[in-house]
């Protein structure tokens, strides 16, 4: 006669959590197991029983049911195994993440695995070990522009309430150029993409000019108007919102969205708007061009069609983005905005303070080392 097996009495908090362990699909399948043979012994299976269910052996049904008696569910977690005593203390780690933060290598501006493994002495596996759990990415570095607009605030929840809560018969138009696009053509023929080898193209190329390309982008419907001229002075703006004016019903009003370049305020144009009164003016504060939700249009209108395209001649170049712009319109799907002015502001208030956190502890090292020397 063997010892009878550990009764096992759950709660009900308990079965759901071994429920969901059982039948949840990332669970482990060794944890998701341990789940099954102690939910089994809870309906009163004896373990030769559960042996057969679960398909585990004897002894493997035997320890889990007495873990999950002793410890509950941690009791069928893995206990930490024993490994390897780590080489490097906390003093060694705090100096490789100070010397990556305050210092850089005496041959560049940032540091790399290896030449931070040869300043300290350990394996660059070591360093990329510190660098991925405290987060540190030397080799990356990103770009950043806050606005100096005195308005900036004002504007924001302007253009965004324009975008949230548009009015009531009216249109809502993001207008922005795309200067100075340039027709090129590789000096080579493109190698096609073929099984195991990706498109290959020539890294030089021969000009053919360049053109302009103004838009209106509709933020109800994503529908875009657009034409290209061979510049981007007032002339051709007004001649583009004249276009504007002739595909827009006369019973709108035009609410445009437009950034603070110099042709966009021109008195030619400041005349022309006077002259239209249902057209009302919504200036993005300066250095924030992400308010103009036309740039998105722009970014897809390079990635899809302008990076990797060929073009000969401008009049191809015009050819190819008119015909985009066409393809866009047979199905047009509008950008979804999603933040409020206040998620912005919040957002911008705290990569300030951040910024000025930064500096200031910047500062105090830079004075610690002059006095130190």
């Amino acid at each position: 006669m063997g010892k009878p097996a550990v009764a096992i009495e759950l709660t009900a908090a308990e079965r759901r959590e071994l429920e969901g362990l059982a039948g949840r699909r990332k669970t482990a399948q060794g944890l998701a197991r341990r789940a099954r043979i102690v939910l089994a012994a809870a309906d009163g299976l004896e373990n030769k029983a559960i042996v057969e269910r679960v398909g585990a052996d004897a002894n493997t049904v035997g320890k889990w049911r007495r873990r999950f008696a002793e410890r509950r569910l941690d009791g069928l977690y893995d206990e930490p195994r024993p490994g390897t005593p780590r080489q490097i203390g906390d003093e060694e780690i705090a100096e490789v993440v100070r010397r990556t933060l305050e210092e850089t290598p005496p041959d560049g501006t940032h540091w790399s695995l290896r030449s931070m493994a040869r300043a300290v002495g350990y394996a660059p596996s070591t360093i990329h070990g510190i660098w991925q759990a405290f987060g540190l990415q030397p080799h990356r570095s990103e770009t950043f522009k806050l606005s100096s607009d005195p308005f900036f605030v004002e504007k924001v929840r302007d253009i965004v309430g324009l975008y949230l809560a548009p009015p009531e018969r009216a249109l809502v138009l993001c207008v922005d150029e795309k200067s100075q696009v340039q027709a090129l053509d590789r000096s080579q023929p493109l190698l096609p993409m073929r099984p195991g080898q990706p498109e290959r193209r020539s890294h030089d190329y021969k000009r053919h000019g360049t053109t302009t390309l103004f838009a209106a982008l509709d933020i109800a419907t994503g529908e875009v108007i657009g034409r290209c001229f061979a510049r981007h002075r007032a002339r051709e703006f007004l001649q583009f919102l004249r276009t504007i004016e002739t595909n827009v019903p006369a019973d709108l009003d035009v609410h445009l969205v437009i950034d603070n370049y110099a042709t966009h305020k021109t008195p030619a144009i400041r005349k022309w708007f006077a002259r239209h009164p249902r057209w009302h003016i919504h200036f993005t504060p300066t250095g924030a061009s992400w308010l103009n939700q036309v740039e998105r249009f722009f970014a897809r209108l390079t990635e899809k069609q302008l990076r990797r395209g060929v073009h000969r001649s401008t009049r191809e170049l015009e050819e190819a983005i008119l015909g985009y712009i066409e393809t866009v319109n047979a199905d047009p799907r509008p950008f979804r905005w999603t933040k409020s002015a206040d998620d912005i502001l919040a957002t911008i208030k705290r990569f300030c303070l951040r910024t000025l956190e930064t500096a200031e502890n910047q500062t105090k090292i830079i004075k610690t080392s002059e006095s130190e020397h």
